[in-house]
């Protein structure tokens, strides 16, 4: 009998009592993806609620297991768990409470899920030993994988293989825009790498988390190290906060929009309650005024004398709006768009002793300048080497008032007369 069989139907009987040494906290630049704060780890009647416990492997993939065995898990712990066939290596993400509340936010399900598996035990040496030989053979098991599809003529993309802890299975992430037929190629699949094949069908959303990258904020994507699940993204997101709609700047490296756009909507959707309707026209004696932009958080609109070009622009407040369309329903116009208040309002002045200062004060003359830039021509060492260069032929010399060679005609002349 195989002695890992072994093992686990004698944990069913005893359970096996060994220190397990977690790994060391690392700086939090290497921490494991998608990983979780358990804000309830410090009240230990939230942790012994119930014995079941959220497994993370790897990347987005996700379990729930049961702590049989009563062993003591913690949050980072690296375990053995049940799977079909054989058994799976994952850590721990969530424990007590909060894993309730996760399994009713996924809608978790034991019938359809096969009933609950176990928790075998903390993870051995040889149980990693074996996990790092499988995960050394995903890269050249995936490029092998690409080249059989592509040859089977299948429209697919292979984008990540996993194999499981004891290198038993392969689950293969695969996208395709249509349906894809690969029975065959789970048949040629099995026979080249000799395991149990599993094909699961992944969006662009879940391909670029597998695959990693940094976001245009600068940061590490979203999807890769802290989303566990994705909702659907929409242009209202946008609308709401009189983003443009440009489809390059929206969308996200899996080319669908962005996921950080749905953080702030409530925000503004709760600042735009407190804001009066943009599609009411203020009248005034002056002219109509429609609206052109709007500050949300500040609580400024902007409006414009013309309804489709920004033409006499004023920016008011958002109470002296309310106040106008109060006005407008009794059938008075104000004298103007701004209050009195608004308008005594004047810009900042500043006092003090560089106003007596004049602003060009340090602006050299530039005739100075010239001369300096003049002498330093004559001085400098590539002139000195070469005399012959500096010197300018005789010819070329005019005596001082004489600006032209007309001029200098002209004294010839003179000189030949008197002669």
């Amino acid at each position: 009998m195989d002695k890992e069989i072994l093992s686990d139907k004698l944990a069913e009987i005893v359970p096996e009592q060994m220190t397990f040494i977690p790994p060391k906290k690392c700086c939090g630049g290497c921490r494991r993806q998608n990983s979780k704060h358990d804000w309830l780890h410090d009240f230990p009647e939230m942790q012994t609620i119930t014995n079941m416990v959220e497994v993370q492997f790897k990347n987005t993939r996700k379990g729930y297991y049961v702590n049989s065995n009563n062993l003591e898990l913690a949050q980072g712990d690296v375990v053995a768990v049940e799977s079909v066939p054989g058994h799976d290596i994952g850590t721990i993400t969530l424990t007590g409470k909060l894993v309730d509340l996760q399994m009713k936010k996924s809608s978790f399900r034991e019938d359809t899920n096969g009933g609950l598996k176990r928790v075998y035990r903390h993870a051995r040496p040889v149980d990693m030993e074996k996990f790092e030989q499988a995960k050394e053979r995903e890269q050249a098991t995936m490029i092998r994988s690409r080249e059989i599809a592509e040859e089977l003529g299948l429209q697919m993309k292979i984008g990540d293989v996993e194999y499981q802890g004891d290198g038993g299975k392969a689950i293969f992430y695969y996208i395709a825009d249509e349906r894809v037929d690969f029975r065959q190629l789970i048949k040629v699949l099995a026979t080249e790498f000799s395991v149990k094949i599993e094909m699961k069908q992944i969006g662009a959303r879940q391909e670029a988390g597998r695959i990693g990258g940094v976001g245009p904020c600068g940061r590490e994507l979203c999807c890769t190290s802290w989303m566990s699940s994705f909702v659907s993204v929409s242009t209202s997101a946008a609308r709401y906060q009189d983003i443009s709609i440009n489809p390059q700047k929206l969308a996200g490296q899996c080319g669908k929009l962005k996921c950080c756009m749905n953080y702030e909507v409530d925000a503004y959707v709760e600042a735009q309650r407190k804001l009066p309707s943009r599609e009411i026209v203020l009248e005034t004696r002056d002219g109509d005024y429609y609206h052109f932009k709007t500050d949300i958080f500040a609580g400024m609109m902007t409006y414009s004398t013309d309804k489709y070009n920004a033409v006499n622009l004023l920016t008011i407040s958002k109470d002296r709006v309310f106040d106008i369309i109060a006005m407008n329903k009794k059938g008075k116009k104000p004298n103007k768009l701004s209050s009195e208040a608004e308008q005594t309002e004047k810009e900042p002045t500043f006092t003090g002793e560089l106003l007596d200062q004049s602003i060009t004060r340090f602006d050299r003359d530039k005739s100075l300048q010239s001369r300096k830039n003049r002498k330093s021509r004559k001085k400098h060492p590539d002139n000195q080497d070469n005399p012959q260069e500096n010197k300018a032929p005789q010819e070329n010399k005019t005596p001082q008032g004489d600006r032209n060679s007309q001029g200098k005609k002209l004294v010839r002349k003179d000189k030949d007369e008197k002669k």
